[in-house]
Parts: structure tokens; C-alpha cells; sequence
């Protein structure tokens, strides 16, 4: 029997896991910077929290979740999505206990049934933060400063940060109202998903892809802002300002989950197909209390991973070579041989990457796997060098080569 991969995921292997780990490794050093610290929760919890959490009117919970009753009859899902589990842990620890704002992140695996697309998953990868404890609209813009930060220290060129204030629920409501007055003429023009969304969550009609034409003169949200709305907004724009964070303003912008507050904020990159947001996120001042824990506000993001990695690609960004090798070791004559295995293993343990051949072929045949690997230098050893104490280390850039002592091949190497 033939065993192939689920649809919807991917084998990541290795030439490409360097990419992976190059982008991993500048959002946890940029999460560093900010002062954001790692937290990892389970890859499942219980379906009410994303039902509660999420939202159940949410294309998420209605249409795309991985739900299985386990053996405790237990309805457990596989999360969809970083935030509710990390509010979660955050209200289970009581984190909320510590005087500072919560600043954590997490990047890891999240699971969706949806139709597959360019750079889209039924198992794809997330870097998200979430700062807990503050109002502070300095807090929003500075999290949608380390997005915009990431992207553009991983090399994107070209992406946008479109964000909208959702007001508050009361704010929603009136707002809800108006809406409807101007959708309700157009129902039989508009999408099933959106005449649906109608009835339940007017507001979400806003962020369909399919039905924009139909939405040129609709109300803005922003015109019915309160007073306390509109304050906020206008600090998050001009801390975004003062911080050279460029910025479009997008009435229309909603996310698609309902925990939103205040600040959503979307970033567009052109390049991966008809769907252009590589990720987004926003202020959720309720979330906390409405998973059981104290009135605590929050604001975070999530950026998805592949369509950053499709970006970098299309876009053919140059990315340094984490896989290359520092000295491949040739050896020569059984006596070289044993000695190779010694010698490997040394340099290692002094932070020299190396690597050796364990085909028995020929100086030929090591010398093009060297090449192949991208190695810096080789070390040429015979027995007739091993007697001597000797080893030919090979500048492979310049093709120079001078014989060292074995016992200073690691520093010579690392100088």
C-alpha cells in the first residue's frame, strides 16, 4: 500500500526547513527586542473554548474546525487559531497576578478544514503575540510595529498595513443598525454567505471577498465612533506616526473573529494569489473575561507562515545559507579513517560545524559532496599526513591550501 500525505499539508524538507528556521528564528530575536516571551499551549482544547472564544457565528467554528469526541467523551478540537488558547493558559495560571503586561508569543502549527489555495493549509503555521493587561493604545500600535517589523527584517518588499477601529460592542450595535438599512435593498445581489451573516453578524457582510462591488457607499464605522472610540484610534495613528510605522486606513476592515475591540489591523502583500492578507489581528477587551478569567484587556496578532515564506519566494528574496558547512574532513587510508571519526567529533564539540563521508568513496566522490554542501574548507587527511600530525586544509572560494597541525585545525577554523 502506497501511503501518501492528508490533503491540505505538507512535507517541509530539508533545503526548504532552512527557510523555516531562518524566518522562526528572526521573529523570536525580534520578540526578544520587544520583550515578548515564549509561551507553547496544546495542540487541542476543548471545543467550547473556541466556540466561546472565537465565535460561534465565525466562518472558523461554523464551517472549519477539527472536532472529534475523544474517549472520555470529551468534545475536543484541534485549535484553529493561537489566541484562545493562550488567553486560556493565561486565565488557568492566573499570569494575570503579575503587575507587568503579559507579553508572549507563540509559533506553531494550527489546523482548518478549508479549501486549499496558494500559500493556504489545512495544517499551516502561525507566529502570533498576545499583550495582556493594558489599554494603553501605545500597546496596539507597538504590536503592529513588531509585525510590520517582521516582515520587512525578514526581507518582504512591498507590504501594507490597512487598519479600522471596531468600536466597542454598544458602538457596534448602533452601528449594526445603520448597516442593515443599507444591505437590507441589496440582499438578493449578495453572496449566501453574506444574506446568512445578515441575520447574525451584520458586520462580518463587510469582509467578504466575493461581494466588495456591492458595497461602494456603505456606512463606515468609524463615522459612528463615541467619543472614548475615536480617542483611541487617533493615539493608535499617531504613536504608529511617531514610530515611522506607515499605514492606510480601511473602513471596511472587520476581521473574521468576534473578540475584536477598538484597533483591527490587517497586512497586504501582493504576489500569492487572489487573497492577499498575510496576517492581521486587533484588541480584544472582553476575551479574557468571557473565557472565565478577570476584566482584562488585550491586543495581539497572527501571521501565517507559509504565505510569508510563498512571499519571500516569489519575490525571490535572497536568505543566507544556514545549511552550509564549515569543513568537510577527507580521509584517506583506514588510519585517516579512525581518525576522521575523533577529529568530526572534536570540532563539533569546539562549534565548528562539520561533516565527513560514511561511504568509503573515493577523494573524488568526498570532495563533490563537500562542494555539494556548501563547505567553507576541506581538511585532507591521508595516513602518510596522520604520521606527520599534519592535515591540508583547502580555502574552497579561493582553492588555496596549506597543511596545519590537527591539534590546531579548530582554530584555525574559527579564526
Amino acid at each position: 500500500m502506497k501511503f501518501q500525505k492528508s490533503p491540505g499539508t505538507q512535507d517541509i524538507l530539508p533545503g526548504a526547513v532552512e527557510r523555516w528556521q531562518y524566518v522562526e528564528g528572526k521573529a523570536r530575536d525580534i520578540c526578544r527586542r520587544f520583550n515578548f516571551r515564549e509561551i507553547r499551549t496544546p495542540l487541542f482544547e476543548s471545543t467550547e473554548l473556541f466556540q466561546r472564544g472565537v465565535g460561534e457565528t465565525t466562518d472558523i467554528v461554523e464551517k472549519e474546525m477539527y472536532t472529534f469526541i475523544d474517549r472520555g467523551e470529551r468534545s475536543l478540537t484541534l485549535r484553529p487559531e493561537g489566541t484562545a488558547g493562550v488567553v486560556r493558559s493565561y486565565v488557568e495560571n492566573k499570569l494575570f497576578g503579575d503587575p507587568d503586561v503579559s507579553k508572549l508569543y507563540y509559533i506553531g502549527p494550527m489546523f482548518r478544514y478549508e479549501r486549499a489555495q496558494a500559500g493556504r493549509y489545512r495544517q499551516f503555521h502561525q507566529f502570533g503575540i498576545e499583550a495582556i493587561g493594558a489599554v494603553d493604545p501605545a500597546l496596539d500600535a507597538e504590536v503592529i510595529a513588531l509585525g510590520y517589523t517582521f516582515y520587512t527584517e525578514v526581507g518582504l518588499k512591498g507590504v501594507r498595513v490597512e487598519i479600522n477601529s471596531v468600536g466597542t460592542p454598544a458602538v457596534r450595535a448602533a452601528f449594526r443598525e445603520r448597516l442593515l438599512e443599507f444591505l437590507n435593498p441589496k440582499r438578493e445581489l449578495l453572496c449566501k454567505d453574506c444574506q446568512s451573516r445578515m441575520d447574525r453578524n451584520p458586520l462580518r457582510v463587510l469582509d467578504c471577498k466575493v461581494d466588495q462591488a456591492h458595497f461602494e457607499g456603505a456606512p463606515s464605522i468609524l463615522d459612528s465612533l463615541d467619543e472614548e472610540c475615536s480617542a483611541h484610534f487617533e493615539k493608535v495613528k499617531q504613536c504608529l506616526t511617531d514610530m515611522g510605522i506607515p499605514y492606510e486606513i480601511n473602513h471596511r476592515l472587520v476581521r473574521g473573529l468576534d473578540y475584536y475591540t477598538h484597533t483591527a489591523f490587517e497586512y497586504k502583500a501582493e504576489g500569492i494569489g487572489a487573497i492577499d492578507t498575510v496576517g492581521g489581528g486587533g484588541r480584544y477587551n472582553g476575551l479574557v473575561s468571557d473565557i472565565g478569567g478577570p476584566e482584562q484587556p488585550g491586543v495581539g496578532l497572527g501571521l501565517g507562515l507559509e504565505r510569508t515564506i510563498l512571499l519571500l519566494e516569489h519575490q525571490q528574496t535572497e536568505l543566507p545559507n544556514l545549511h552550509e558547512i564549515d569543513v568537510y574532513i577527507v580521509a584517506l587510508g583506514e588510519a585517516a579513517d579512525r581518525e576522521a571519526t575523533r577529529l568530526v567529533y572534536q570540532l563539533r564539540m569546539q562549534g565548528v560545524r562539520a561533516e565527513r563521508d560514511y561511504q568509503g568513496r573515493k577523494m573524488k566522490a568526498q570532495l563533490k559532496s563537500a562542494d555539494r554542501l556548501g563547505a567553507r574548507f576541506t581538511a585532507i587527511l591521508g595516513d602518510d599526513e596522520l604520521e606527520r600530525g599534519e592535515i591540508a586544509l583547502k580555502d574552497m572560494a579561493k582553492g588555496e591550501q596549506r597543511m596545519v597541525a590537527i591539534s590546531a585545525l579548530a582554530a584555525e577554523l574559527q579564526a
